[in-house]
């Protein structure tokens, strides 16, 4: 370290007065930096005595502040660069205590099972990333007329996972509910036998794959319940025997004459519900989907969407929603440009923009979320009115009969691009609706941002255009979740 660095010695100077969260206030008078320290034993003064930059160490009763003597012109420059980093540290720390929250509030029972559903379906996400843009590049060249000879062959290649995708949901099922993968897999692989065809439920005959995946995900969950009970009751010698025919019996049977019928029902009622939200509610519809979808993720309540996206998948080869969810990534991508445009002096705060934008525009929304406008507060609410009006761009045509889906569960911002589908693959007007939401997303979110999501807020250590009080060194709580 060099004297002549005030970055280096803010830097050397913070961990050893305790760090950002033992400092109340930061100023400093000709030759001290001047400090409110929260518990002064948490100071190590032979260790601050020891930097080259410091003069010395002059502890002040009457005001209570710690002062560290750096001489004429280096705390002039060192002041400011100690101050960014103690409220870059607060603004992190409250992102991490936020994130602690959450986990903390989403530790509820039906939370928990939330998780646990989702759990089962994001390990199969590759498989449908991959087989969802072989599916669109098919799509693509039979519409192109392009080389008719290959397209069966993409056809089969892309469409195999998707046949049995039922039992990929079963064995992920059961081992995360506790029981034997396989089993599980055997159970769900009823749902999809063709043979059940022959099997009479109700009066009607049942259908393959009636149920899809949430009746593969009822018949594993219930798997592993059946082959728990019978670990604890059936005689171990009796055991290898036992437990695994009692399990695939008594799950199966059940599979056949309810659950198949049941979940099938379910299905019915989700494609149903997604097709007439767009086709009814439109630009309504895709606004408050897409207006919401960032309190949603908040709340943890975004896990139960999975096997609605995996059902509509099923169903239709694409889902509808998922494009339209995307754009509240697109409103925050807006929202943090917007803070990076208007605090131009806060270069930690835009440093983590920068370090964390790529990803938000690929669709991976956390690092701005938690690093940014949650902590900040009001930008996290001009963040969801981005994503509403994009939403309601997307809604919008999808009424007039424009409809966006996606192939695949999981990737959203640009990265989804390769897995959109409106019932005729990849076509250009699919992609022109999903890159205009897009576009309405980043400019709403910016320019709600910029005009009305940063008054009060000069960023984590920058003088901005607005005044921050001298009583607080970082922006007050977030606003509850949807508020």
């Amino acid at each position: 370290m060099t004297t002549t660095d005030p970055r280096a010695t803010a830097a050397a100077l913070l961990p050893l007065v305790g760090g950002a969260a033992n400092v109340s206030s930061v100023a400093h008078c000709m030759t001290r930096l001047r400090l409110g320290l929260r518990d002064r034993a948490l100071v190590r003064d032979a260790e601050v005595r020891a930097l080259p930059a410091v003069l010395g160490v002059v502890e002040d009763e009457a005001t209570g502040t710690y002062q560290i003597v750096l001489g004429p012109g280096t705390v002039a420059r060192v002041a400011p660069a100690f101050e960014t980093l103690v409220d870059a540290e607060g603004l992190a720390a409250r992102g991490e205590a936020i994130r602690a929250g959450q986990r903390a509030r989403n530790a509820t029972p039906g939370k928990l099972l939330l998780r646990r559903i989702a759990a089962v379906f994001v390990p199969l996400i590759p498989a449908l990333i991959g087989c969802g843009i072989i599916a669109g590049l098919t799509g693509l060249l039979v519409n192109l007329g392009r080389l008719p000879g290959l397209t069966p062959a993409l056809t089969a290649t892309a469409s195999g996972f998707m046949a049995l995708i039922a039992v990929f949901v079963g064995i992920n099922t059961a081992r995360e509910f506790g029981g034997t993968p396989v089993l599980g897999g055997a159970v769900a692989a009823v749902v999809v036998f063709p043979g059940v065809a022959k099997v009479e439920v109700f009066g009607q005959q049942l259908s393959p794959g009636q149920g899809g995946v949430l009746g593969a995900l009822a018949a594993a969950a219930l798997a592993a319940y059946i082959e728990k009970w019978c670990r604890r009751h059936v005689p171990e010698a009796l055991d290898v025997l036992l437990t695994p025919t009692l399990t695939v019996l008594v799950a199966g049977l059940a599979t056949l004459y309810g659950l198949m019928y049941a979940a099938g029902a379910v299905s019915t009622a989700i494609g149903t519900a997604a097709d007439r939200l767009l086709a009814g509610g439109g630009a309504v519809a895709g606004a408050v989907l897409g207006g919401l979808f960032l309190p949603l993720v908040m709340l943890g309540l975004h896990q139960a969407l999975i096997p609605i996206h995996a059902t509509l998948i099923e169903q239709q080869g694409y889902t509808v929603l998922l494009p339209i969810l995307a754009m509240a990534g697109a409103g925050q991508v807006g929202a943090a440009a917007a803070v990076y445009v208007r605090l131009r002096q806060d270069t930690a705060l835009r440093r983590t923009i920068r370090s964390a934008l790529p990803a938000g525009l690929l669709g991976v929304g956390e690092p701005l979320i938690y690093g940014v406008s949650l902590p900040l507060g009001r930008p996290f609410a001009t963040a969801c009115v981005g994503g509403a009006f994009g939403g309601a761009f997307v809604g919008l045509f999808g009424m007039l009969g424009g409809t966006v889906g996606a192939t695949a569960i999981g990737p959203s911002g640009w990265a989804l691009f390769p897995l959109l589908d409106g019932g005729g693959g990849l076509t250009g007007t699919t992609v022109a609706v999903y890159a205009g939401g897009l576009l309405t997303g980043y400019v709403t979110g910016f320019a709600a941002t910029y005009l009305f999501g940063l008054r009060g807020i000069t960023g984590t250590g920058g003088a901005g255009e607005d005044a921050r009080p001298d009583t607080a060194l970082s922006p007050g709580p977030p606003p509850a979740p949807g508020s």
